[in-house]
């Protein structure tokens, strides 16, 4: 398109928004791209609250409710089904009815889902509850990556994209404090582990209230044919470029669009499969490295294995939050300044190394010395996995696919993350049985799933630093 046809574009569109800015349209969207990026990332910080806050509420729950050992295990993975669930279903419907409405329907989920859990009768109760919290927090896991890729400039997409991580991290940390807080506090006759549950209403709330008010992705817009509100939305959160500049981005987002086709499951294997092997495969490692055996089950790794108090067990659960949502701070600040993939490297590489060092020293060495240098280790893995595979995984799920099959593909990169999420829980206190308590175990196990990740990141993973989400499709089409 040439200078004089942009410029001709733009006087036109600047007059139609003129005339609907006249009729109050430009009320849906009184924001800046900060209050965007960050309201949109709501859905990490529930995804990380309501993860993390049920390793200080179980046991309680377990108490009150007089529950076996296996009902307490299945409340906690519970969730685990309806975030499966969630996270398949959510992709076809965000490419259906796009990504605003979808995040809606999540924040509804949420505040369904926490209220249910806190006023829990019983053991079913507690359960359906989990699933519908859960159907929201596999919903938030597939449809936020996307929604923020789509939003973000191509400089920028890395470190803001990463907010989602941050988000989650921040949430995991507050899951903690939260127990810590409510711990023994009855307040109001009411339970304490009812108020842990329940104070995920709040987030929830907020989720809802930004999601009313974020404007829809101006990619989704594109292929939907609502160019004028993608030139709307493009214009809202590009303050520091020109209008020209805006447009020819539109230009690229149009041409992209109007070559793909109808999404859906056979459009994705047929046009996507590189994408869906490398957002697969990226999805279970970071998994089976064995995150969320630390997330869940650190206090009871230090409890079982070093005899901690409950106390001081939570709180070096604690400190593990601490080191892992300041991790996530720098990956945020540093994400767009190294390529992906050495970036996934080099927490492999910090990864594989803490884990083979913490299983070679709970095999050999005395145990009842080891707490401290184990604590250490866990952080320094903590460290490798949140400057790396905790945040760039969720870049990549929403920067690989084509537009057409975006949110399905998203869809199935985040249920493998799920899947691979109930293997750790499922099997992370069997494993550590079998072992006699003793940690290395477990974690030399997780450690080799750290070492093969670095030849599979080299094979399938491509390299998305600094290239426009069109950029990006046309590569992986060729391959």
């Amino acid at each position: 398109m040439d200078k004089t046809s942009v410029t001709d574009t733009i006087d036109t569109i600047k007059e139609t928004v003129e005339q609907e800015t006249s009729r109050g349209f430009s009320t849906r969207w009184p924001l800046n791209s900060a209050f965007i990026f960050t309201f949109g990332a709501l859905g990490g910080m529930l995804f990380g609250f309501d993860t993390g806050i049920i390793s200080g509420a179980s046991p309680l729950i377990e108490s009150d409710f007089g529950l076996s050992v296996s009902q307490t295990g299945f409340i906690t993975s519970s969730v685990l089904i309806g975030s499966c669930v969630g996270a398949l279903s959510i992709g076809a419907l965000s490419d259906r009815f796009g990504r605003k409405k979808l995040l809606i329907v999540s924040a509804i989920l949420f505040l369904l889902g926490s209220g249910l859990c806190a006023t829990a009768t019983g053991f079913l109760m507690m359960v359906a509850a989990r699933i519908i919290l859960g159907l929201a927090v596999g919903a938030a896991s597939a449809l936020t990556p996307a929604y923020l890729a789509e939003l973000a400039p191509k400089e920028r997409r890395g470190s803001l994209s990463t907010l989602f991580q941050l988000m989650i991290t921040f949430g995991i940390l507050l899951a903690y404090a939260s127990n810590l807080g409510f711990l023994n506090h009855n307040l109001l006759g009411v339970r304490d582990w009812r108020w842990m549950l329940g104070s995920a209403l709040v987030p929830a709330a907020l989720l809802l209230i930004g999601g009313i008010m974020l404007p829809e992705s101006p990619r989704y817009l594109v292929n939907k044919g609502d160019i004028r509100n993608a030139f709307k939305v493009l214009t809202l959160i590009r303050k520091d470029v020109d209008q020209a500049q805006v447009q020819l981005e539109l230009d690229e987002i149009k041409e992209v669009a109007a070559q793909d086709t109808k999404g859906g499951v056979r459009e994705l294997f047929r046009i996507a499969r590189p994408a869906l092997l490398a957002a697969v495969g990226i999805m279970l490692f970071q998994q089976l490295v064995g995150i969320n055996s630390v997330i869940y089950f650190l206090p009871q790794v230090f409890i079982k294995g070093f005899g901690f108090p409950e106390g001081d067990a939570i709180w070096v659960s604690v400190g593990i939050g601490v080191v892992n949502f300041v991790s996530t701070i720098v990956a945020t600040l540093i994400m767009d300044k190294f390529p992906r993939k050495k970036l996934l490297i080099f927490g492999s590489v910090v990864m594989t190394v803490s884990l083979a060092i913490l299983a070679v020293m709970n095999f050999v060495g005395d145990v009842s010395v080891l707490a401290v240098p184990t604590m250490i280790l866990i952080a320094f893995y903590i460290l490798g996995f949140a400057v790396s595979w905790g945040p760039i995984a969720w870049v990549l799920i929403g920067e690989i696919f084509p537009l057409s099959v975006r949110g399905i593909g998203s869809s199935f990169g985040s249920a493998a993350n799920w899947l691979g999420n109930f293997i750790v829980s499922q099997f992370f206190l069997m494993l550590l049985d079998a072992f006699g308590n003793n940690v290395g175990g477990p974690f030399a196990i997780f450690g080799v799933f750290a070492l093969l990740s670095i030849p599979f990141v080299l094979r399938f993973v491509p390299e998305t630093k600094g290239k426009s989400l069109e950029e990006i499709e046309e590569e992986m089409t060729r391959r």
